[in-house]
């Protein structure tokens, strides 16, 4: 499923149905936020989790049908050779491949071997004659990177868990909430755009005018050889982690020990989070109109913003029962 900033249709479209039956209201904003709501009494709740992904859009086409792309999202570009894509064109999605510029190994020097190549340096080849190229692809479709998804271990793997797993968490409280009292009213908001600034969650929060915040996203799980402790930030399969802070929000206290205390209570494996740089869709809710109390919510991923993202069974688990659980004020 393919779905980059302002391309999110796809997502939002198998989201829709998915929330057939488990809310009272579903609509799209002008944005293409998806916002979902499940009336009840209490403060007005809105829980965010973000449908797009990091990828690029196409930004020329050269003489020869090679295409030059520009990255919406951060991307580390020692995981960028070598890899398939689709180019998603009007007239239907093309295979591609994507490659640094360059010699190959066997005629270059060891500085050109050595050298990291920048985004600007990579370019894609769908193998076909510039001709044909040039009457397919235009400058501003999107590209996005190709990776099957699978089980690995206790692990889902594949590209996109940054935020897809969060949307399925969200999905998955919606449906072990149906036919449950809740202690808020919730809105269930599938955002756009949050790897290129959290825009879309700007936008809906302000719409919705939330008395509470409360971001789904994935965070580092960097449990891995020749890493020490101090770096881990969280770990894969040691819970949900309750963030204290990031580049983008610090949590509202209050909210950080309710949840905690719920946790402990419900004896919800948990862990605390604070993230020396990266940001979620809570940056944007804190800020909405005079300021809501946020917080967010993180699954530990293992290789955040590659294509083998890799996300714990068991803190889906523990992110959804949490969630639930003080979506009831249990």
């Amino acid at each position: 499923m393919a779905g980059i900033p302002g391309w999110e249709d796809r997502v939002r479209e198998l989201v829709q149905a998915e929330l057939e039956g488990l809310v009272d209201e579903v609509r799209t904003d002008a944005l293409g936020n998806l916002i979902a709501r499940r009336k009840g009494k209490g403060p007005r709740v809105m829980v965010a989790a973000h449908m797009d992904e990091i990828g690029f859009y196409v930004r020329h086409v050269d003489a020869k049908g090679f295409l030059r792309v520009q990255n919406v999202g951060g991307f580390d570009t020692r995981n960028l050779f070598a890899r398939q894509v689709t180019v998603h064109t009007a007239g239907g999605d093309l295979p591609g491949l994507m490659n640094p510029a360059g010699k190959p190994i066997h005629i270059s020097t060891p500085e050109e071997r050595n050298k990291i190549p920048t985004v600007a340096d990579f370019f894609v080849d769908v193998g076909l004659s510039a001709e044909e190229v040039k009457a397919r692809v235009k400058v501003g479709d999107p590209v996005t990177l190709r990776q099957e998804g699978m089980r690995l271990g206790k692990f889902f793997t594949g590209k996109a868990m940054d935020d897809r797993a969060s949307v399925f968490v969200l999905l998955e409280a919606l449906r072990l909430l149906k036919g449950k009292k809740l202690a808020c009213d919730l809105y269930a908001v599938f955002t756009t755009q949050e790897e290129v600034g959290l825009r879309g969650a700007l936008t809906s929060a302000y719409g919705v005018e939330p008395e509470v915040g409360i971001a789904l996203d994935v965070t580092l799980a960097v449990d891995l050889p020749d890493l020490l402790s101090h770096h881990y930030v969280t770990e894969a399969g040691k819970g949900v982690a309750i963030k204290v802070m990031d580049s983008s929000a610090i949590s509202d206290r209050g909210l950080v020990r309710q949840f905690v205390e719920l946790a402990e209570k419900k004896k919800i494996p948990y862990q605390m989070e604070v993230l020396p740089l990266g940001g979620t869709d809570a940056g944007a809710m804190q800020r909405s109109r005079a300021g809501v109390p946020s917080l967010t919510l993180s699954i530990p991923t293992r290789y955040v913003h590659t294509v083998t993202e890799a996300v714990h069974t068991d803190d889906l688990e523990a992110t959804a029962a949490l969630l639930t659980a003080y979506l009831q004020g249990k």
